[in-house]
């Protein structure tokens, strides 16, 4: 069975955006794949963090995946400082890397340029990230746009370490996501959903109750004209909530067009389906949240699969690298 990987950072608030772009597809990936999904949190450490909120952050996060439908069972669900190969083999996949190609790392251009302070693993994020693909023969990952300078680099330092070694790692391949709906900010909706907090109207949270769903629909900016139609140039705010009616309903956006006559029906059926599909979600995770120890047990379980796995890449390549074995 293909294997595959993806991750996850416990930075905060989980919304609608995330669920459809990327969870939703983890839940169905793992029943086809053998998927290992991962918390991480040590990426979560290249900007300053609060202590107590990593923690509690981490440990959420683990809750919703729990709740959204990853299945122990069936996947390997894990946090990422839970197996301590991940920075032992990022210190090789440095030594393999050069500055030259971290320096020209878009992604680091883009956070370093006005930040106050830049921390060295800012810098040298994306070999951590390789590290994390390596360690369990992903053939698989699926990233976004963001990340596949990233693949890319991780692809190129697995070849050269295989060159110069021996046959160690798998070369992973970018898997072009499934088709997610874009979900766009019900406020701005020019621009992507996110838990930025100028725009908290504009972004439906996994954990909103009932009321909150439906008051941040009914106040979604719509366009002018009254014609519900699906046209994202033209009619942004009316073609988002099309868009998501259509990811939820797995049907197509201009043919859900046609079945309303105004503004407001569509966006009270938006709400009712977000709600039918979130509300279940809600439920389980508070499940969960008032019993951490068992989210605990379920974590350490993963984290020992994953641990066997990682162990077995790890002591290849330090044998490949030359590193003396312990006695």
């Amino acid at each position: 069975m293909t294997r595959v990987l993806s991750g996850i950072q416990p930075s905060g608030d989980v919304h609608l955006g995330n669920y459809l772009g990327a969870l939703a597809q983890w839940v169905e990936d793992q029943h086809e794949f053998d998927s290992f999904f991962c918390v991480v949190d040590l990426h979560a450490l290249t900007v300053p963090q609060t202590p107590e909120l990593l923690r509690k952050n981490t440990l959420e996060l683990a809750q919703i995946l729990l709740a959204v439908g990853l299945d122990p069972d069936v996947c390997t669900l894990f946090v990422q400082s839970h197996v301590p190969q991940h920075t032992e083999l990022a210190w090789l996949i440095q030594c393999t890397t050069s500055y030259g190609e971290l320096s020209r790392m878009t992604q680091f251009k883009e956070k370093s340029s006005d930040a106050g302070f830049v921390s060295a693993g800012l810098f040298t994020y994306p070999t951590l990230m390789a590290a994390d693909i390596l360690l369990y023969d992903a053939e698989r990952v699926p990233v976004g746009d963001d990340q596949r300078q990233h693949l890319e680099l991780t692809r190129d330092v697995a070849q050269r370490f295989n060159q110069r070694y021996g046959e160690t790692f798998v070369v992973p391949e970018a898997a072009i996501p499934r088709v997610a709906a874009r979900v766009m900010d019900l406020q701005h909706p020019d621009r992507k959903m996110s838990k930025s907090a100028d725009s908290p109207m504009g972004t439906v949270l996994l954990l909103d109750d009932e009321t909150s769903i439906r008051r941040k629909f009914r106040r979604a900016v719509t366009d002018s004209g009254t014609e519900v139609v699906y046209d994202p140039e033209q009619k942004p705010g009316v073609s988002n909530l099309l868009g998501i009616l259509a990811a939820l309903t797995k049907r197509d956006p201009q043919e859900l067009a046609r079945q309303f006559d105004r503004y407001a029906e569509l966006k009270d059926a938006v709400a009712d389906e977000v709600i039918h599909t979130l509300t279940p979600i809600r439920k389980r995770f508070l499940e969960l949240h008032d019993d951490p120890e068992r989210t605990a047990k379920l974590l350490a379980v993963g984290a020992e699969k994953a641990r066997a796995v990682a162990a077995e890449t790890m002591e290849r390549a330090k044998k490949a690298i030359g590193l003396l074995a312990a006695g």
